[in-house]
């Protein structure tokens, strides 16, 4: 920190602070009604596109303003996990899931045995601060 910041009395600095979040808040709260209100209106646009092609049995349309067609989105889930784990080790398909480490599990793990530390493990910590109101 600079010299400057230091003479600023750490009360001083939580108020501006905390109005500062305030201020973000604010502006965050209404930047999503409108980002709500105008995405909204983009489904419907889209829906009257999507029924378009429907109408007329075909997936892409070229305009002057420019191209649109339509295509199958599928997502994939599992109601059965034990299932669908036995599944993917017998078939030797680990692809099938996303790797990601669980955050919170994994720092749960490590604190009830900081003896064990996962191969090619890798930590970043960096300290932060939290501003709350009085």
């Amino acid at each position: 920190m600079s010299d400057e910041t230091d003479k600023v009395p750490v009360e001083k600095l939580v108020r501006v602070y905390l109005k500062m979040n305030a201020t973000l808040t604010e502006m965050r709260h209404a930047y999503e009604a409108q980002e709500k209100a105008l995405k909204e209106k983009m489904a419907t646009v889209k829906g009257a596109l999507l029924e378009h092609c429907k109408t007329h049995s075909v997936d892409s349309v070229r305009t002057g303003e420019g191209l649109f067609y339509r295509t199958v989105k599928r997502d994939y889930w599992t109601s059965d996990w034990d299932s669908m784990r036995k599944f993917i080790v017998e078939h030797k398909v680990p692809e099938l899931l996303h790797e990601r480490i669980h955050q919170t599990n994994m720092k749960q793990f490590l604190e009830e045995h900081p003896d064990l530390l996962p191969p090619g493990l890798n930590v970043d910590s960096e300290y932060t601060i939290t501003v709350r109101r009085k």
